[in-house]
């Protein structure tokens, strides 16, 4: 059934399809606690971008999540040797190479790059560096998807004062400003250098997360989307920050690029109980505000109900009005697209999982 109410249709409701959420975080350890979630939202898959590298608990994150059948692996590459050899794009290559044959579906790039990774010369390494090509071209050839996360919000290069609209979310994590840092790159200059990565590299799928990056300017995400064929996006934790926008234009949009938008939530299950809803204060979240949590979104993406509120208040404490999409786009949204670039998920290892695997196929 759909995730909020239900809808008179000759069409089978896109969430008993089934529903992947691309963009979690966990270990195979914390399994339970993140299918107890799962299950509880009729979200079938995950896909889980915190695999780490051969030799770094890669093999294992990939060996559970073929024991469950509901979660595929990203892998990671181990930015701080980027300052150790001139020699690393090559080896991260061979790494990328690796995981692919161990099962990893995609590679995972974290804001670090960009801001704060390395290079030999003890320059901060940007994300359009030339020295980078053979990661990219690698993950190309091997048809590996580039998950990247490249900056932050643009809020945090404001002063974080009770002006800035995040200042609760940075009062909680002050280390989570870039404000006043030298030698730091601004939004736009890493929007740049991500959009020259992509650009580069057009045998290469790049899903640029948060909403594009850039979920304060869903238009410029729009024409991104539309300029360049190897460009994809997940909505993770920006949905307060699209959301505040025409519930018109971000509709238009998202039934515009039907094929190129993927359900995520940058849900992060993780040891010593921590449990993160898209964002959290200085404590992590509690297991009951996550079916608030996903019902927003639901009521979002599945209604045109008014005044919604944030998913998240700790980023701003603004409503958000529905976009009803229709229940094509929801097929794609919630299941198909990510089925496509990442799937196809792992048998699971017993009855009971095969049956939700079935379900969701």
């Amino acid at each position: 059934m759909l995730g909020c109410k239900e809808k008179k249709s000759t069409q089978p409701p896109p969430k008993q399809a089934g529903v992947i959420d691309a963009h979690v975080h966990t270990t195979a350890s914390e399994f339970d606690r993140l299918f107890s979630i799962m299950d509880e939202q009729g979200i079938h898959l995950a896909l889980n971008l915190s695999g780490g590298w051969p030799g770094g608990g890669l093999s294992e994150q990939i060996a559970a999540g073929r024991r469950s059948g509901r979660v595929l692996v990203a892998c990671n590459l181990p930015w701080f040797a980027a300052s150790r050899t001139k020699e690393f794009p090559v080896l991260a290559a061979k790494l990328l190479r690796e995981a692919h044959r161990m099962g990893a579906r995609a590679l995972k790039v974290s804001k670090g790059l960009g801001l704060g990774a390395m290079k030999y010369d003890r320059t901060l390494l940007a994300v359009d560096d030339p020295w980078l090509a053979p990661i990219w071209k690698t993950a190309g050839e091997l048809n590996m998807p580039v998950v990247i996360h490249t900056g932050d919000p643009k809020a945090f290069w404001e002063p974080p004062t009770e002006e800035n609209e995040r200042y609760e979310e940075l009062h909680a994590h002050p280390n989570w400003s870039n404000h006043g840092i030298k030698g730091l790159p601004t939004f736009d200059e890493l929007l740049a250098q991500l959009t020259n990565t992509i650009a580069r590299y057009p045998k290469t799928k790049f899903v640029s997360v948060h909403f594009g990056n850039n979920a304060e300017n869903p238009a410029w995400v729009s024409k991104q989307l539309s300029r360049y064929p190897n460009m994809y996006i997940d909505i993770a934790a920006r949905l307060p920050e699209f959301g505040r926008h025409s519930p018109k234009m971000i509709r238009e949009i998202f039934i515009k690029h039907a094929d190129k938008i993927l359900f995520g939530t940058d849900l992060a299950v993780s040891p010593r109980s921590f449990l993160m809803l898209g964002s959290h204060g200085k404590e992590p979240n509690k297991r009951e505000e996550a079916k608030p949590f996903f019902d927003i979104h639901w009521r979002y993406f599945e209604t045109k109900d008014k005044n919604i509120p944030s998913p998240t208040p700790i980023q701003g404490r603004w409503t958000i009005d529905g976009i009803e999409l229709p229940f094509a786009v929801l097929r794609k949204f919630y299941f198909e697209n990510a089925m496509r670039l990442f799937g196809p998920w792992p048998k699971p290892a017993n009855q009971s999982q095969a049956e939700t695997a079935t379900s969701a196929q």
